[in-house]
């Protein structure tokens, strides 16, 4: 049985973390040194930028207030531009354990780790007393990613992956797929999908739009590594990451930070708004992953064809290996062979339900393959949305 943190909105976390939050990158080794210096289920994120960003400052308070994380430190130079006062009151008002440490009044590095670690063993004797409660699938909020694709991940790992989140939704849980860019060609299947026309026009706006941005830049979301894999255009990589979504009808389009506010399967897009201005969309995997989980995803399964070995801060990565060859290689970083699908032992059914096994598995506590290495990945840039509440959900 699941069981849950409960948190005072009512969700419910499958991890109990302290997240120490560096503000700008002039504050990332001294945050980096309080989590290294400590023990338990600590982990850092933040934003390395000087200049603030309405996109940044809403993924850090959805980030903090995730029901994964149970108390926050918050780690800030003092002369950067992010509003700290804000993003203290958000976790502050969640009910969450918060501290706002400025190494410039504090004293320096030296005085910011000591006082950090001293606040961050503080904050988990607290978290000993969270409130544990059963949890169901329907709670559950499940992203999933394809990075380092190739030509076996469109015929089984991601195909095992939608049958998983038809069975996951048939259940009530909230599922969340991605990219806009790695859906070209796929606009007319998604509008078909739609519980709505007014969603269906949204989702392929979403797609036309992140056509127009790669058109502007030059390059889309087709990297050498995937020609080297055997994909061969864009259309057929999108065919192979569409397979992700499986056959459920499409119940809304997120954009980051967003929360899918009824059970169904929803799209994100991930491509910003207005004019080109930042560059490429999402410059790693780990981009995407964190914006599944500002949008609450408790876990994201990440299948890859070439080979991926990154796991993410707050929320645990299942790694889902696409071909056999690969999973023999790095079988100490995969959690599940859907190769085994193109070596006859077993079927996509069989993976699909291998995949909800693990699932509940993680929830139930189980370290994924990444957790258990240490991975901790993390990454935020400069993004720009017209909108980063809940407007797409319901459309």
């Amino acid at each position: 049985m699941i069981r849950g943190y409960l948190r005072e909105d009512g969700r419910k976390g499958i991890r109990n973390a302290v997240a120490v939050v560096y503000l700008v990158e002039c504050a990332h080794h001294v945050a980096r040194q309080i989590v290294e210096q400590s023990e338990g289920e600590v982990q850092c994120i933040g934003f390395p930028g000087c200049f603030p960003n309405r996109y940044a400052q809403n993924m850090m308070e959805k980030l903090c207030t995730h029901p994964n994380v149970g108390a926050v430190l918050v780690v800030s130079l003092g002369c950067e531009s992010f509003d700290r006062q804000r993003l203290h009151a958000v976790v502050e008002s969640s009910g969450r354990p918060v501290s706002t440490m400025v190494i410039q009044q504090v004293g320096g590095t030296l005085d910011t780790i000591a006082q950090g670690r001293q606040w961050v063993q503080e904050a988990q004797i607290q978290l000993r007393d969270t409130p544990r409660v059963d949890m169901a699938v329907s709670d559950l909020v499940i992203g999933t990613v394809c990075g380092g694709s190739d030509g076996t991940s469109g015929i089984t790992g991601n195909p095992a992956v939608g049958l998983a989140f038809d069975a996951l939704v048939d259940q009530g849980a909230r599922c969340i797929f991605e990219e806009t860019g790695e859906l070209i060609g796929c606009e007319s299947h998604l509008a078909s999908r739609a519980v709505n026309p007014i969603l269906a026009k949204a989702l392929d706006e979403s797609v036309k739009k992140a056509a127009r941005y790669y058109a502007t830049l030059g390059y889309g979301s087709f990297a050498p590594g995937n020609a080297d894999g055997g994909l061969t255009t864009i259309e057929e990589k999108s065919l192979g990451a569409y397979a992700k979504s499986g056959s459920r009808p499409i119940t809304g389009l997120l954009k980051p930070g967003d929360f899918p506010v009824e059970s169904g399967l929803y799209l994100l897009d991930v491509v910003p708004d207005g004019e080109v201005r930042f560059g490429f969309p999402n410059i790693s995997d780990n981009a995407e992953i964190v914006e599944m989980i500002a949008c609450g995803a408790h876990m994201t399964l990440f299948v890859t064809g070439r080979g991926s070995v990154v796991g993410s801060a707050i929320s645990p990565v299942i790694k889902i290996a696409a071909n056999p060859q690969m999973y023999e290689r790095l079988s100490g970083d995969m959690d599940i062979n859907a190769g085994s699908i193109l070596s006859g032992q077993t079927t996509l059914v069989e993976v699909g339900q291998q995949i909800v096994e693990t699932i509940i598995a993680v929830a139930e506590g189980a370290e994924t393959k990444s957790e258990a290495l240490g991975h901790r990945e993390f990454i935020l840039t400069y993004k720009y949305f017209e909108s980063n509440e809940s407007q797409g959900t319901n459309c």
